[in-house]
């Protein structure tokens, strides 16, 4: 009988562990925007209906306003470690948030070294990364702006999926966010091998055409869908 005992005992142990406060902090802003900003910022998810909870990934999306941050929460449990460039960090509110987030600083040109170590022991440690690849917002036509290279190679080398997530039409208030999650995928090919620049490139637009084909994905379930019901 005591022999029974000890699994449930250390299982019980295990529901009882303390959250940490990055782990309190997310799952305050979820209860809040699904409780009280809901009706402000209402959502739409297509695609991948689960929740990516059981191992570390790498979210990557296009880059179109500041709410950006809301669809990849809305993907997984666990907090999100963003990646925001460095000038976001220094005063008002976007200091109090990239803190309270625990957000990883790059510079402009995306070659930050200290930003992939730091994403990197994050990734090793079980987390989650948010990874906006265009490095600014995207304020053209144009589908995506050119990528700074880092996403696909994050991926590579601590062998970590990608989640892939679209929106068509930029964040406003009252307006439902409609966004696609693709299935998470792997650049295997690439693993336990030394990297060339043109093996990064070829990975590169790998991720791009992923994103690309959940992008017309999406835009046909919505804006297309919108016109015919107009007429």
């Amino acid at each position: 009988m005591a022999e029974e005992n000890i699994p449930q005992t250390n299982q019980s142990k295990a529901k009882k562990r303390k959250l940490t406060k990055l782990e309190k902090w997310f799952r305050t802003m979820r209860r809040f925007y699904l409780s009280v900003s809901w009706f402000l910022l209402p959502y739409k998810k297509y695609g991948c209906k689960q929740k990516f909870n059981d191992r570390s990934y790498i979210i990557v999306g296009n880059h179109k306003s500041v709410l950006d941050v809301i669809p990849p929460v809305m993907v997984t449990d666990k907090p999100i470690h963003f990646m925001a460039k460095k000038e976001i960090f220094e005063k008002g509110i976007g200091k109090w948030f990239t803190t309270k987030c625990e957000c990883i600083p790059v510079s402009r040109d995306g070659s930050d070294v200290r930003a992939i170590m730091q994403a990197m022991k994050y990734l090793k440690e079980g987390s989650v990364v948010c990874i906006f690849p265009e490095g600014t917002r995207n304020k053209s036509q144009d589908l995506f702006l050119p990528f700074k290279s880092g996403a696909a190679a994050l991926s590579i080398k601590t062998k970590t999926p990608i989640i892939p997530i679209v929106q068509v039409r930029r964040i406003k208030l009252f307006r439902k966010i409609k966004f696609y999650c693709g299935e998470p995928f792997e650049f295997t090919e690439f693993y336990d091998k030394k990297l060339t620049q043109e093996d990064i490139e070829k990975a590169d637009e790998i991720l791009l055409q992923r994103l690309t084909e959940i992008y017309i994905e999406l835009e046909n379930k919505t804006v297309k869908k919108g016109k015919k019901n107009k007429k």
